[in-house]
This record gives structure tokens, sequence and C-alpha cells, in this order.
């Protein structure tokens, strides 16, 4: 199977329309400063969950200019301080690969997650078994975590999703042109949790 190969603005047109389909009570974790602001749907009612208290500083900021009315959580992933069944969808980019403990934050997902409630997540992934490509990114990963806000470039989001119960209506595997080091691994999952 050939993987796609695409640029930077192909990807964020990808990212938007993904994160555009989400409704009702949204939770986003690993926020940032409110780059997706834009991409919402303008009914969602944003929740959003950032552990660095500069982001999540300039996430407030920006979420009150979007007339978002809750303030982020002081939180990450593993441990979201929301009621179960509690958000009808979860967004996250560029977040799974840098959570302390993939398998627990799933399942705090799970747990907040309406019964067959959404999830949209953009991440860059590990590549295709046997490659040079995943070479270099097991030989990185220990220098991206530490440098790359715990950024892991050899994790298999995909396999994670699934084996926490999620199932992809919507799954794109991609390649987004990049220097120096040749294209990236994308991953692009639109899902649902089990139930409902």
């Amino acid at each position: 199977m050939t993987i796609p190969l695409i640029d930077d603005d192909e990807l964020d047109g990808l990212e938007r329309e993904f994160v555009g389909r989400v409704r009702g009570r949204v939770l986003e974790i690993g926020a940032g400063d409110g780059e997706n602001f834009g991409a919402f749907d303008p009914g969602v009612e944003w929740v959003g969950l950032e552990p660095d208290a500069n982001r999540r500083a300039e996430l407030a900021t920006r979420a009150r200019e979007w007339r978002h009315a809750a303030e982020p959580l002081d939180a990450v992933a593993e441990a979201i301080p929301l009621p179960d069944a509690s958000v009808d969808a979860v967004v996250g980019t560029y977040v799974l690969c840098s959570v302390t403990d993939p398998a627990a934050a799933l399942a705090e997902i799970r747990r907040v997650l309406v019964p067959g409630g959404r999830v949209v997540f953009v991440d860059h992934v590990v590549a295709p078994s046997r490659t040079l490509k995943r070479a270099v990114q097991r030989v990185a990963t220990p220098f991206s975590k530490r440098f790359c806000h715990g950024c892991h470039w050899d994790r298999d989001t995909e396999q994670a999703l699934v084996e926490a119960g999620f199932t992809g209506d919507d799954v794109r595997r991609l390649r987004v042109r990049s220097a120096p080091f040749g294209p990236v691994p994308m991953l692009l999952f639109d899902g649902r949790a089990p139930g409902g």
C-alpha cells in the first residue's frame, strides 16, 4: 500500500476538516495555545486541558477571544478532572505522541466520553516496520522526548487507539514533506468510543 505524500498546507486543511467534524461538548486535550479554535464548529461547547502553565495562560486568553466560557483545565490526559460520560467528543492534535502513558490517557478519554462518543486525533507516528525512517525514529526518540515537549517519534498511535477500544470511521496515514529528515509519517484518526 502506497502512503500518500502531501505538503504542510494540505495537512493543515485536513486537520481543520477533521477537527471541524466534532459537535456538542468537546474536550481538547493538550490544547496548547488554542491553534484549533478556528477549526471548531461555532456551536461546540469547548473544554480545554493543558498542563503547561505558559501555554495555558495564552490558551485562556484565546479561549475568551473565541467566546469559550470554560477556563482551561490544569491537568494531564492521564488524569482528566471531569466526570464519567461528560463529553461528546475528544480532540487531540500532536498530543498522543507526548503523553507519559498512552494507555492510561486513552482509558481516561474513554471514561469521560459518552458511549459511542467521537475521537479525533492528528499526530505524527512511527514509520512502517523494517524501514530506515523507523530506525532513525527509534534512535532519535530519547532526544525528542527530552527536547521536544516529551514527543516520542516512534509511537504507534493507531495501534494504541485500537487496543483502547476505539473504532476508526475515517483513518488516514500520510507522509508530509519535511526537511531535513524527509517525509514525516502522520495519522489522522476520526473514530468512536465503544457503545452508543
